[in-house]
């Protein structure tokens, strides 16, 4: 990974406070919006900015790509990153490298340092909402771990999801179906807009859109002069209680360790 190293903090609170402090900025809810995340950023050095790998949005499907990434990845002896949620035991499992969660010392001072920041920022832009504050501590964190990739899942939408503060190089749009009609549109091509949104410049895009939201996707793509792929569902052979087995491109029969015919 590029740029410099950042040095962990020394714990200030406990685990549990750490917690409670984080679960406490839950009552503001979600606001969508940049502002408050690059406050946040820029309180902590902007640490996102070395980080390189994918941010990945879309409807369905998220989730299967960080895990599929980030196994092929590692196999290949690369350095993985990940953001993977809902968490299902601890709330550290929400920050991982290489397989492990965050340690929960790390995480406590991490709490710790971004606290003050986002008092700070408080009366002039809001204050920070539960998720804001976790996307700067996973950058933070990352940054200090230092792995080769990373690999971020949007929240909600794109466009204005915090983490869309960061740019890693590549965008990922899984795929988009009528979700969060409330805040991101209430058309499929309204929703797009917002999810391709996440392509920057010269991004490495990828997706798995179709119809009109594939259109909205391309028309960005070429918009920002970001080489598009587009990946065609892979034919579904079978499954059974070891995974999938599907036929891809290059590969022919392979069998994929994520149960249940919806991740062919």
């Amino acid at each position: 990974m590029n740029g410099p190293a950042v040095n962990p903090v020394r714990t200030r609170i406990s685990y549990q406070a750490a917690l409670d402090a984080i679960a406490e900025r839950g009552r503001f809810g979600i606001r969508l919006g940049l502002g408050r995340t690059r406050a946040l950023l820029r309180g902590l050095g902007d640490p996102q900015l070395g980080l390189r790998g994918a941010l990945v949005a879309g409807t369905n499907g998220k989730g299967s790509v960080l895990a599929l990434a980030s196994s092929a990845l590692r196999a290949a002896g690369h350095s993985v990153a990940e953001t993977p949620k809902p968490h299902l035991v601890s709330y550290r499992e929400r920050l991982v490298v290489d397989g492990r969660p965050i340690d929960p010392t790390t995480f406590a001072g991490l709490v710790a340092e971004v606290l003050p920041i986002a008092d700070r920022i408080a009366p002039r832009l809001g204050e920070p909402t539960e998720f804001e504050l976790l996307t700067a501590i996973i950058f933070r964190w990352f940054a200090t771990e230092r792995p080769d990739v990373a690999l971020v899942e949007v929240g909600l939408g794109g466009r204005l999801d915090a983490t869309h503060a960061w740019d890693g190089g590549v965008a990922v749009v899984t795929n988009v179906d009528l979700d969060h009609m409330d805040r991101l549109g209430s058309t499929i091509g309204a929703i797009a807009r917002e999810k391709a949104a996440i392509i920057e410049r010269g991004d490495r895009a990828v997706t798995g859109a179709t119809g009109e939201a594939l259109a909205i996707v391309r028309r960005r793509a070429r918009r920002m002069a970001a080489p598009l792929t587009v990946v065609e569902p892979a034919p579904l052979i079978g499954w059974d209680r070891d995974g999938i087995l599907v036929e891809l491109p290059g590969l022919g029969r392979t069998r994929v360790g994520l149960r249940g015919r919806h991740q062919a």
